[in-house]
This record gives structure tokens, sequence and C-alpha cells, in this order.
């Protein structure tokens, strides 16, 4: 279903906003169905291209399950704004939101470098490769993007006016902006007399 019910004036058919969000957020959630009942699990994501990459153990109950072919949907989620009406009713957030439905699939253990590349640039060329246990005990699934599979919502701009919300004109609105930062690198206490590696401080610039 790639086709909005409600609200449809926030949807958007944009790829580039697509990428824009998935590249802006860390963390989703998949969602599937196990033995009869909804499984919904938070993860690390990073977007390759076309396809989206999930990695974790190949313990998990979920990943085995989506892997095996179960039918799944990623959703990536970020608030911009909290957008203060004139009223409770009508206050809400200014936020992005992202569904990606299909069938996942396994894929080599190349994608898993890929997949750290993508949270944190360079950090690969800095440390030894993964081991043969390391390896063995991860698994790397692929989500493709694909034009039918995926839905995208932005809702942006001021919150209702006194007048949409039938409220006092001199009570105060607006918007407060959400924002996420990174702070300066804290060093293990182990590592304290290491310089920060080029990987880090590029992600904390």
């Amino acid at each position: 279903m790639t086709e909005l019910n409600r609200l449809a004036e926030y949807g958007v058919t944009d790829r580039a906003a697509l990428d824009a969000l998935l590249d802006s957020q860390w963390a989703g959630v998949l969602s599937t169905v196990a033995d009869g009942l909804p499984l919904a699990v938070p993860m690390l994501y990073a977007r390759d291209g076309d396809r989206v990459l999930l990695h974790g153990s190949t313990g998990a109950g979920a990943l085995r399950t989506v892997g095996a072919g179960a039918p799944a949907v990623l959703t990536v989620f970020a608030i911009d704004a909290l957008a203060v009406a004139p009223t409770t009713f009508e206050s809400s957030v200014n936020y992005r939101s992202a569904t990606i439905r299909g069938a996942l699939t396994r894929v080599d253990d190349s994608a898993l470098d890929v997949f750290s590349e993508a949270i944190l640039p360079g950090r690969t060329a800095e440390v030894r490769p993964s081991s043969r246990k390391e390896l063995a005990a991860s698994m790397a699934l692929a989500l493709p993007i694909e034009p039918d599979s995926w839905l995208l919502k932005i809702s942006g701009g001021w919150p209702a006016t006194p007048e949409e919300a039938g409220a006092d004109p001199d009570v105060w609105s607006g918007l407060v902006p959400v924002r996420t930062v990174l702070d300066p690198p804290q060093p293990a206490p182990w590592a304290e007399h290491l310089p920060v590696p080029p990987s880090v401080l590029r992600l904390a610039r």
C-alpha cells in the first residue's frame, strides 16, 4: 500500500526526500509477524543506494523470521519541532516519517563493512577486520527500496492560527525546534592516552 488515506496532504513522493530522512537517522523499527503474533524490534539501519541494510545476531528471532521471507516493514521517524498552537487540540509536531515494506534477503558479509561505513565513515580502516567467529555470529539483511514499496509523510510549517483554532489571538503560539547534536567524544578509561581517530573527529564536527 503506497497511498495515504488520512492526512494525504502530508504525503511526499520525492525519492530524494525519502533518502534525506533515511540518511539523517540511525535507528528505525522493524516490524513483522512471527508465529501469528506481531513483532516490532528497534534496530540500527543504514541506507546503501536503493536498499536498506540491517544487521544483528544470527540468534535474533526477528532477523531469522524476516530472513526466512516473512513480509516486513521498516519505520523511521524524526521529530523536527513542537508546534505550539493557540489550543492544545491544535498543537502538534512537525515531523518526517517513512515506512518501507518488502521482503528482506540475506546478503554477504561485505555488507557489514558497508553498514559500518554508513554509520561511522572511515572506521573500518582504523580497526582490525571482523574475525570468522564474529562474521558467523552476524546476519546482514537488505530491504529493497522499490518505487511502490514506501510511504513518506512530512508535516511542517506553523501551527494553526487563532482564527483556525477558534482561540484568543493574544495566546502565544509558535514552534520549538528539535535537533540532535553530537557532543565532543569521550574516551573510554583505557583509551584516554590515545588521540581521537579521524573517523570520530569527522563525525563530531
